[in-house]
């Protein structure tokens, strides 16, 4: 009884289109076909047969190495790419280098202790501007004790907004 061997991998099964070869195989052979004959029946007549043959083959093995080669399911071209990339367009040393999560933490609390520092003056410097003014409460609308600003509103004192200028 004539049995078939059925593949455990299907996804590796690749569709015949004709002559039991793939559309890739069908391309590249004819793309061989087109290169190797022409050039044997013009180097026949200056060169041995055998010679000529010889060049005729070495003209078409590029064409039968793109349609047969795969390794590891990639054909031969993303292979070649891979290996120009690697030799070729990649730094020849790539030094290891980590993100130091704790380093960009420490970074950015020193950057808020400068701002919250920045703020602080700002609102010395205020403070000490309406101490220095006195008693003249028709520019600011304050009373000399009354460090905070009054936020604009309708008609009367509204909670001030936090701001760079203003931190309390």
């Amino acid at each position: 009884m004539a049995y078939v061997t059925v593949p455990k991998d299907l996804t590796k099964v690749k569709s015949k289109v004709a002559l039991n070869l793939t559309k890739r195989q069908l391309v590249c052979f004819s793309m061989a076909a087109v290169v190797g004959v022409p050039l044997f029946f013009l180097i026949k007549g200056s060169v041995p047969q055998t010679a000529a043959t010889f060049i005729m083959v070495l003209a078409m093995l590029p064409f039968f190495m793109f349609a047969m080669y795969e390794k590891h399911g990639q054909p031969l071209e993303t292979i070649l790419g891979n290996i120009i990339k690697v030799f070729f367009l990649t730094p020849k040393e790539r030094p290891y280098r980590t993100e130091n999560y704790y380093a960009v933490l420490g970074k950015q609390r020193k950057l808020n202790k400068e701002v919250t520092a920045i703020a602080k003056k700002s609102y010395q410097r205020q403070t000490a501007k309406a101490a220095h003014k006195g008693k003249d409460q028709t520019d600011t609308g304050r009373k000399k004790g009354d460090s905070h600003p009054h936020a604009a509103g309708k008609g009367g004192r509204e909670k001030a907004h936090r701001t760079a200028d203003n931190p309390l």
